[in-house]
């Protein structure tokens, strides 16, 4: 199993699950590094339980990602900080399209990773922070099969409706996934202006559906 798809399985397994049971009070007042081991574990079980995930059944691996994944992710402020400063250059309908198209194609790039899952367990590091932080980091490592694997978190927390501790960037094996998109996304906005990166993204995600 080479790097980039390690990058790929544990940047999925370890964004976490929220429980169609769990009420957003309890959230909002966990702290940071609790939420992330409580969505770890809630993620390992749904998946180790879930025959259909296992045998490959996209259709229910995307499902899973997009209702119960993508909820405790920030992906406006992940959205905007791959695009990098240019964000601030498009227009409230291209804002839209970027993270829309983002957005799908983060879910099926890493959605397929999940049936990778076997007999993997989270550990959670001791976290420096302050209780007035409103921005901090939790570091993980998952174990298995091999060698341990980085995966840290940054999360901010968020006020008002939903308020709780949301995920906006992740780091695995000592990348960061915004990091590595941003330098893409550049290049992209480069050669071919804002329009073409959402022309590129929605491509990309045609080819991959296609694929299945």
């Amino acid at each position: 199993m080479n790097i980039r798809f390690l990058r790929q399985l544990f940047a999925v397994l370890m964004v976490g699950v929220s429980v169609l049971l769990t009420l957003p009070a309890r959230a909002a007042d966990e702290a940071a590094d609790v939420l992330i081991k409580r969505l770890s574990t809630e993620v390992l079980d749904t998946i180790k339980a879930d025959k259909a995930i296992q045998s490959g059944d996209l259709s229910r691996i995307i499902a899973l990602v997009d209702a119960k994944i993508m909820p405790n992710v920030n992906f406006h402020r992940m959205t905007s900080m791959a695009v990098g400063p240019n964000w601030r250059q498009a227009t409230p309908e291209q804002q839209k399209l970027l993270q829309d198209e983002f957005k799908i194609l983060l879910v099926r790039t890493y959605a397929g990773a999940l049936t990778q899952v076997s007999d993997q367990t989270i550990a959670i590091k001791p976290m420096r922070a302050a209780a007035e932080d409103k921005e901090v980091v939790v570091r993980t490592e998952v174990k298995g099969r091999g060698d341990a694997i980085q995966l840290d978190y940054r999360l901010e927390k968020t006020p008002g409706e939903g308020a709780g501790w949301k995920i906006f960037n992740m780091n695995v094996l000592g990348v960061w996934l915004v990091e590595t998109y941003r330098s893409q996304f550049a290049q992209e906005i480069s050669a071919k202006g804002i329009n073409g990166l959402i022309a590129t993204l929605t491509e990309r995600n045609k080819t991959n559906a296609k694929k299945g």
